[in-house]
Parts: C-alpha cells; structure tokens; sequence
C-alpha cells in the first residue's frame, strides 16, 4: 500500500516555500502518519506532544534517523507553544482529547483542554504571522443528518447538559476563533473537518469504532455493535487524510477557510461488523448493545453523516484514492502485528519501519 502522493508538498499554490512544520498531537494516531509524509532533506518536523492519548513508538523510526525532533510537552503550556511557532513556517494543530468514550466520561476535560489548546496555539500563530490549520470534526455538524453536508450547513447540536456536545462545542470555539483571528487581523488559518478517518496505529481503547471490532474479530471475541447498528458512516483511509492536510497547508488559497476531509460512501455499523468479521476470516459473531451500558445517561446516537467534498477538490484535486475494504485490511494487518509483537516480546513500534518508509 503506497502512502500519500506529496510530489507538491512544501510549495503552496502561490510560491511560498514551507519547510519546517510543526505538528501539535504528532505522536497521536493521524499525526504520526503526517509526520511521516512531511519529512524530507529540505524541510525539518518538529513533534510536539504530551502523550496522553499518543504513543512515541508511532515516531521512534523517525527520531531514530533524526528525519524529526520531538517535544513532550502540552499545547496549554503557552511559553512552550510560543517557543516552537517562531521555529515553524507552519502549524497543523492536530492534539485534542479523542474518542467518544473518553468524551463522555470526561466532558469538562475535553472542552479545557480542547479549547485551551486551541486558544494558545491559534493566538501565538497569529502572533508570530505563521500559517496554522486547525484541524477539526464533523461533529460539529451535530444532529443535523441531510446530507451531503456542505461547511456552511447549520449546525444542529444537542443539550450542552449531554456529554457527547462537549467535543463539538470545544471544536467549534476552535473553529470560531480561526475565523475570527483571520478576519480581524489577517491570519492565515484553515479549519480540515475530518470525517471518520482510520487506519494503521488507531486504537480502540477510547471508543474508535473500527479499531475496536477490528481487535475483537481476530481475537475470537464477539463483535459488540452499540445500538441497533443502522447508523451510518463515512470511513477515510488515513493516508488519504493526510493527502488531503497537506494539499490544504501548502495551499495559499485555503487561507480563511474550512473543507470537508472524508469519504462519501456510507456503511451501516452492522454491515461493516460484518465486512470486518469477513475481511479478517474470522468466526465471530455480533451482539448488539444499548447506548446506555456502553457510555452510561446522556449520549445521543447520530443516524447518518456524509461530507461535501466539492470544496476540497476544486480548490487541490484532492479525492479518496482508497477503499473501505483497503482501509480494513490495513487496519487488520497492523493489529494483527501488535498482537504477534506482544506474544513475541519485541519492542513496541518494531515493525512500524517498513509502513514509514511506505507513507514517506
């Protein structure tokens, strides 16, 4: 499988020469596959994370070479974040609270640290006059189930007093706040609202849908669907995430605006368990679960979300280059490698050389 085609990256639209990122959330699930995509002998990548809910193994192969540095540390510490965005030409603010799970259980977490990062690194970018994108979620859209949604569609949100609205609410500050730094004072920002993306190095544990039937097809388990499984989704292959960041961060003309990242074929959740139990041959069965016993009160379930990718393409050419059924073969071989480097004993992360050198 070949990673993102980046034979324009680092030269935006308008001749501006971009050559040293800084990715917040670089050690996290899709920022260590940006990480990946970004380095190269003219340009530096500096990782600011602080681990939470990333992994450093998902970058060692790049720190080992010295194709990146990283920072552990917080997008709250506000000296800190300052400090590196006078060392970039670009930001991509990727670090965020993640999963619906942890969400849920922890709402006023979520909306701190969510929008208290995105203040302090949306602010020092504006100070410092260096380009930031924002990366945001289609939860934002809410409730609102037409579809395709387009970024000006409205919104339509739940009760704040339910925990799922924190995440939406929080991004939506973060979205706010890059409209209003670059309409009052000229910043250049973009919000990227990522719709469902997956792939190798997500995990399961903080309610991530696939990684987590993914896990309990190959182990034999049963395949625990939450609700009645009609909902539907719209799942992105990673890499074609990361095509999709780059072309917008590079892009002069994205400046000022927000653009829909996802795929615009849609799954029920019961048949991808059952794509999943298929794809990875395995003899599990599913049972379906209430909401309630999965997140506890106050969780609201979303019947369908499907993005407008129009204004991504027409501005970079930018569509899905790869399938549901690739993104779950992807997902099934890195998890089944995890599982096979816990029984074995290997350094975690060993096996993650050959998948760099592919998305690189």
């Amino acid at each position: 499988m070949e990673g993102p085609t980046l034979a324009t990256a680092g030269i935006a639209a308008e001749g501006r020469i971009i050559t040293r990122y800084l990715i917040t959330g670089g050690a996290g699930f899709i920022g260590s596959h940006l990480a990946d995509a970004l380095v190269a002998p003219d340009a530096t990548v500096t990782i600011l994370d602080d681990l939470s809910t990333g992994s450093r193994a998902n970058v060692e192969h790049l720190l080992a070479g010295g194709a990146a540095e990283f920072v552990e540390g917080s997008v709250t510490d506000a000296r800190l974040v300052d400090e590196l965005m006078g060392t970039c030409d670009c930001c991509l603010h990727l670090a965020s609270i993640v999963g619906v799970k942890l969400v849920v259980a922890e709402p006023l977490e979520a909306l701190r640290r969510i929008v208290g990062g995105a203040d302090i690194v949306i602010s020092a970018a504006a100070r410092h006059r260096k380009r930031v994108l924002f990366a945001s979620t289609s939860e934002v859209y809410g409730k609102n189930a037409d579809g395709p949604l387009a970024e000006d569609s409205d919104r339509l949100l739940g009760s704040s007093f339910k925990g799922r609205w924190s995440y939406a609410i929080a991004k939506s500050y973060g979205e706010a706040l890059a409209h209003g730094y670059h309409r009052q004072h000229g910043a250049d920002t973009t919000v990227v609202r990522l719709f469902n993306t997956i792939g190798p190095r997500q995990i399961g544990t903080h309610g991530m849908v696939v990684p987590r039937l993914v896990r309990q097809a190959i182990t034999g388990e049963e395949l625990t669907v939450y609700g009645d499984g009609r909902q539907e989704r719209c799942f992105l292959h990673v890499h074609d995430a990361v095509s999709a960041i780059v072309a917008l961060a590079d892009h002069d003309g994205a400046s000022g605006r927000a653009f829909n990242v996802g795929c615009q074929d849609s799954v029920t959740i019961r048949a991808l368990a059952r794509r999943i139990v298929e794809r990875a041959g395995s003899s599990s069965t599913i049972t379906f679960v209430p909401y309630e016993q999965a997140y506890g009160d106050g969780f609201e379930e979303l019947g369908r979300r499907m993005p407008d990718i129009s204004a991504v393409h027409g501005l970079t050419g930018w569509r899905p280059q790869r399938s549901l059924d690739q993104a779950l073969d992807d997902v099934i071989a890195f998890q089944r490698a995890e599982l096979s480097i816990g029984r074995n004993g290997v350094g975690p992360g060993a096996h993650l050389h050959a998948e760099a050198r592919e998305v690189g």
